[in-house]
């Protein structure tokens, strides 16, 4: 299953919950276009990962709509983040806006064409590149992973936007071979067993991504008030996370203040299960972004 982007445009348009924004003063990604300027030769540059750096942390990544590639503070900041850590090997990226069952793969072809799953924004967003290296020997070791029988590869879906709209800015180069691996249910449970069975590929120099929201609520943006709700969600995750209590973090439907606003469907809390599961230490989580974004938290964390 795969939905579109459903949160505001930037350009004057009505995007797909009926809301419209104003249009921006710089043309679409101008930001992200910055950042290429400024970022590439450091990104190309950046040491890749060695046996000697030991296991790379498991994160979890708050997406953003296409419209974050016009926040260079969100852009900075990821890519800041990026460049904290060894370059990759290669990533894996479970996205927020991919279920199926049972786990299937993204295509591992060098340059396949991203899945551009949303609609209701300017043109220019469906016309930015990601054309990522082959991903063939990632994606041979994922079947490994996975199952006993091999794990369906989708060979015309490429990247969708939950997963290349942050790595455009974590890895601008686009340099890093990269597989998309859906969810196989919305059940937290599942997320976290399959961050265990990803937890491997850590100590390959192999990156485990899970791509969300640490909030994802559009009813605050017409109540501003219900902004107190997706705060009280934001603070208790933060708890969850430092006592590395998974238990609770699967069961935050009942654990979690402001749960039903923060989070009316499950699918982009989820897949920080997926990092909590694929980390050693479950209670090492440190907040790499930690802002609050039209009433949504957009906090990000990595764990090792």
């Amino acid at each position: 299953m795969t939905h579109a982007s459903s949160l505001t445009s930037p350009n004057g348009l009505t995007s797909p919950n009926g809301l419209t924004s104003p249009v921006p003063s710089r043309p679409p990604a101008a930001a992200y276009d910055d950042l290429l300027a400024r970022a590439l030769p450091q990104a190309r540059e950046q040491r890749v990962w060695e046996p000697s750096d030991g296991p790379l942390p498991s994160l979890f990544v708050s997406h953003g709509a296409p419209f974050t590639l016009d926040d260079p503070q969100w852009l900075g900041d990821l890519f800041d983040w990026a460049r904290s850590m060894p370059k990759p090997r290669a990533i894996v990226v479970v996205s927020a806006h991919w279920e199926r069952a049972p786990v299937a793969m993204s295509a591992a072809a060098a340059g396949t064409p991203l899945f551009y799953d949303f609609s209701g924004f300017h043109p220019r967003y469906k016309s930015l590149p990601y054309a990522t290296p082959d991903a063939t020997d990632l994606a041979r070791r994922l079947t490994g992973l996975l199952g006993r029988t091999p794990v369906h590869e989708f060979a015309d879906r490429g990247l969708d936007h939950g997963a290349f709209i942050p790595l455009m800015a974590m890895y601008p180069a686009a340099d890093v071979p990269v597989v998309q691996v859906s969810m196989p249910s919305l059940d937290p449970g599942a997320l976290l067993a399959l961050g265990a069975r990803l937890r491997p590929l850590r100590d390959e120099g192999v990156l485990v991504l899970g791509s969300g929201f640490m909030t994802h609520s559009f009813a605050v943006f017409r109540r501003p008030e219900l902004a107190a709700e997706t705060t009280a969600f934001d603070e208790w995750a933060v708890d969850a996370l430092a006592r590395g209590d998974a238990d609770a973090l699967t069961d935050y439907r009942d654990k979690a203040p402001g749960a039903a606003v923060a989070h009316p469907t499950a699918d982009h809390f989820v897949p920080l299960l997926l990092a909590v599961g694929a980390a050693d230490d479950p209670g090492s989580a440190v907040s790499a972004i930690d802002r609050m974004v039209m009433g949504n938290s957009t906090r990000s964390v990595q764990l090792t």
